[in-house]
C-alpha cells in the first residue's frame, strides 16, 4: 500500500466512519472496483485512530463516566450510562459472536453490499422522529444488537444505531452520545481481536492515511453532531439509496 492510497483510505474511513453511509461498505466497494487490499495492521490503525476521535470530542463525558464508576455513584446519570454501555456491548458481542463469519463474507458480494446500503437509506429516511425518552436496558440493548449487526459492509454503524435510537423515541442529541460512546467497547474489543493477525505495511504511508482519518474524522464527527441537533439527519438516507442502487448495479456486472 503506497503512500497515495494509504491517504485515500484514511479520508473515505476519516468520513464515512462518522456519517451514517457504512466506512465498511465504501471499503469493499473501492475494494471490489479497484482491486484494493487493505492489510490487517494498517486496519487496526485506522480503529485506533477511530478511538482517538471518539476520546477527544467525549473526554468530558469519559471522564464522568470513569468517576462515577470508580465512586459507584449509582445514583448518578453517568453511572447508569455506563451500565447501558456494558448491556449495548453485550448485544454487539452476541451479534459478532454469531454472524462475524457471515458479515465479513459480504465484503466481496457486491449485491448484498448493495441491499446493505439501501437498507441503511430506509432507516435513515424514518428517522427524523422526535422524541423526549431517556434510555433503558431494553432500548440500550438494542442498540447494541445494531452495532452489530453494522459488521455487514453498507450497514452503517452510525446510522442504525442513531436511527435506532430515534425510533425508539429516544431525545437525538442523547442517542448520539450513546451510540458514539458505545463505540468505544467495540473498538477497543475489535483492536484486541484483529492484533492476533498482523501483516507487514510501510510505516510511514501508514501513519500518514492514518492521522489524514483522525483529522477528517474529527471535524465530520463534529459536524455530524450538528446535523442531527437540526434534525436532518435523514438527508443521508438519499446518498444511501443512490450508492445502494449504483452498487447493485455494479454487482450485476462484476460478481
Amino acid at each position: 500500500m503506497n503512500l497515495i492510497q494509504a491517504i485515500f483510505l484514511g479520508l473515505i474511513q476519516g468520513l464515512t466512519e462518522w456519517f451514517p453511509v457504512s466506512s465498511s461498505g465504501h471499503l469493499a466497494l473501492f475494494q471490489n472496483l479497484f482491486s484494493l487490499e487493505v492489510p490487517v495492521l494498517f486496519d487496526i490503525l485506522l480503529h485506533f485512530g477511530t478511538l482517538i476521535v471518539v476520546l477527544l470530542v467525549f473526554y468530558k463525558d469519559i471522564l464522568k463516566i470513569l468517576k462515577a464508576v470508580f465512586r459507584w455513584d449509582i445514583k448518578s446519570d453517568y453511572f447508569r450510562l455506563a451500565i447501558f454501555i456494558v448491556i449495548g456491548s453485550m448485544g454487539t458481542g452476541l451479534i459478532g459472536y454469531f454472524f462475524r463469519d457471515l458479515f465479513v463474507g459480504f465484503f466481496t458480494n457486491l449485491k448484498a453490499i448493495g441491499v446493505a446500503f439501501l437498507f441503511t437509506g430506509v432507516l435513515l429516511f424514518f428517522s427524523n422522529k422526535r422524541g423526549n425518552k431517556k434510555l433503558n436496558y431494553k432500548s440500550s440493548f438494542l442498540i447494541g444488537l445494531m452495532q452489530g449487526v453494522a459488521l455487514i459492509p453498507g450497514v452503517s454503524r452510525s446510522g442504525t444505531t442513531i436511527s435506532t435510537g430515534m425510533l425508539l423515541g429516544i431525545e437525538r442529541k442523547k442517542v448520539a452520545r450513546f451510540s458514539f460512546l458505545l463505540l468505544i467497547p467495540a473498538v477497543v474489543g475489535g483492536l484486541i481481536f484483529e492484533f492476533g493477525d498482523l501483516g507487514s505495511i510501510d510505516l510511514m504511508s501508514s501513519f500518514v492515511g492514518v492521522l489524514v482519518s483522525i483529522l477528517v474524522g474529527y471535524i465530520s464527527l463534529k459536524f455530524l453532531l450538528r446535523i442531527i441537533e437540526k434534525g436532518k439527519f435523514r438527508y443521508f438516507s438519499y446518498y444511501c439509496f443512490a450508492v445502494g442502487i449504483i452498487t447493485l448495479i455494479l454487482g450485476s456486472f462484476i460478481n
